[in-house]
């Protein structure tokens, strides 16, 4: 009778991480950032059809990068559990914490006991009344949630993009500095993205409920070369 092949625990978490971050900086990235009036959420996206930012409820957005199919799962699951809370409780009750605790516990509980780990990064971000109830939530590939205050980022080349965004980054920015800098951020030094390749939206602090808003591509055009 053959001995089972034994591979030490640690050494198959490593090669669970480096299978999903490889998968996930073959795609392109997206960046989140805090303005006077809300958050800007900013990917480099060439699809008009497959979206990378979404809305899940009133007061909040989802955006995920990796693979399309499996992050667009996991905002279907959001955007139910988010209308089940809301509908049992109140509408006040859905917040983008608990939801980010959910997308923790089903992206680590398949990273720890499934074959083939979830090859996505999602970012879960709510707009407050007031400045200081902004939250985003940057949850990883094995479940690691990390609470982002002034801006995020997330997918390829996320550690260059976010030493941009730090360098750049100011209390008070509008909308139109957010996405400057958020684009120049994707961009970085040596190329440019094209207005057609960016999907722009908002959570908007005016707004009367529903705070999310797409971006349309004239506008982005308007706001970029202003």
């Amino acid at each position: 009778m053959s001995m089972p092949f034994y591979v030490a625990p640690e050494q198959v978490m490593k090669d669970r991480a480096d299978y999903a971050r490889k998968g996930i900086a073959r795609g392109r990235a997206l960046v989140a950032v805090r303005y006077e009036d809300g958050i800007a959420l900013v990917a480099e996206n060439p699809s008009e059809t497959l979206r990378k930012i979404s809305e899940i409820y009133d007061r909040i957005a989802f955006a995920g990068v990796g693979k399309y199919n499996e992050f667009d799962q996991l905002r279907v699951a959001g955007v139910r559990a988010a209308d089940l809370k809301g509908y049992q409780y109140s509408r006040d009750d859905v917040d983008a914490r608990s939801l980010a605790n959910q997308y923790a516990q089903i992206v680590g509980q398949i990273f720890t006991h499934e074959m083939k780990p979830m090859e996505v990064e999602i970012l879960v971000a709510e707009i407050g009344v007031e400045p200081a109830q902004d939250q985003m939530f940057h949850v990883l590939y094995d479940g690691t949630v990390f609470d982002q205050r002034d801006h995020a980022a997330l997918g390829g080349d996320a550690d260059a993009i976010n030493t941009r965004l730090n360098e750049t980054f100011r209390e008070g920015f509008t909308l139109e500095q957010a996405a400057k800098v958020a684009v120049a951020a994707l961009s970085g030094p040596d190329r440019v993205i094209a207005h057609s390749d960016l999907e722009m939206a908002v959570l908007s602090r005016g707004a009367t409920r529903r705070c999310f808003r797409r971006i349309p591509e004239s506008q982005v055009t308007s706001m970029l070369t202003g």
